[in-house]
């Protein structure tokens, strides 16, 4: 009967544990996302793209791992960005607008080199980062091709990031899950102990 009593009590903390931190990550992306679509709308700029969606996903729930490191988060989506644009200069579509209902083999073989690249740098280098295969691909059909668009869409990287950074840090005390689960305060933990060193 004891035993009963206390696994329904560790079942009844995990839920509130997993509802805190479920709330945690959706009001987090929340704010995240709001502050780059405002800025999208004031600058008229693609700010807004959907690999941001994953990306702050990761940086909100596991904000510790590499994959969601800042580091591996820029690197993993500019070599998306650089592998996308790689496979449209390769098979000739850095003019061409996109055309989702009507794929050629050229777009098929931009798509393929784009991912294939993506997904085989990022390991090779150390900076995986899954959402990047998203924004690959964004490249590769030409959703965002340009330049300057290119450029943007960086942007947008760098400030979905930088917003990650801030909310988690603000949120240190209070965000959602264990220590052992790549919470903000184990990095705040492990940096206090090394300058006590």
């Amino acid at each position: 009967m004891a035993a009963q009593v206390k696994a329904q009590s560790l079942k009844a903390l995990s839920l509130k544990a997993l509802s805190s931190k479920a709330l945690y990550c959706g009001a987090a992306s929340f704010v995240a996302i709001a502050v780059i679509a405002v800025l999208a709308m004031a600058t008229g700029e693609p700010l807004l793209f959907p690999s941001l969606g994953p990306t702050a996903f990761l940086i909100f729930t596991r904000p510790a791992p590499p994959t969601a490191s800042p580091r591996n988060t820029v690197l993993g989506h500019l070599i998306g960005v650089g592998a996308g644009w790689l496979g449209l200069a390769v098979c000739g579509l850095l003019n061409t607008p996109p055309d989702l209902a009507h794929a050629d083999w050229a777009r098929v073989g931009a798509a393929a080199i784009a991912l294939g690249l993506t997904c085989g740098l990022m390991p090779l280098l150390g900076v995986p980062h899954p959402p990047a295969g998203a924004t690959t691909l964004i490249v590769a059909l030409g959703l965002l091709r340009t330049p300057e668009q290119l450029a943007v869409l960086m942007t947008g990287v760098v400030l979905i990031t930088l917003l990650g950074v801030v909310i988690n840090r603000l949120a240190a005390g209070s965000s959602p899950g264990s220590s052992a689960e790549g919470r903000p305060e184990r990095r705040s933990g492990v940096r206090a102990s090394r300058r006590t060193r």
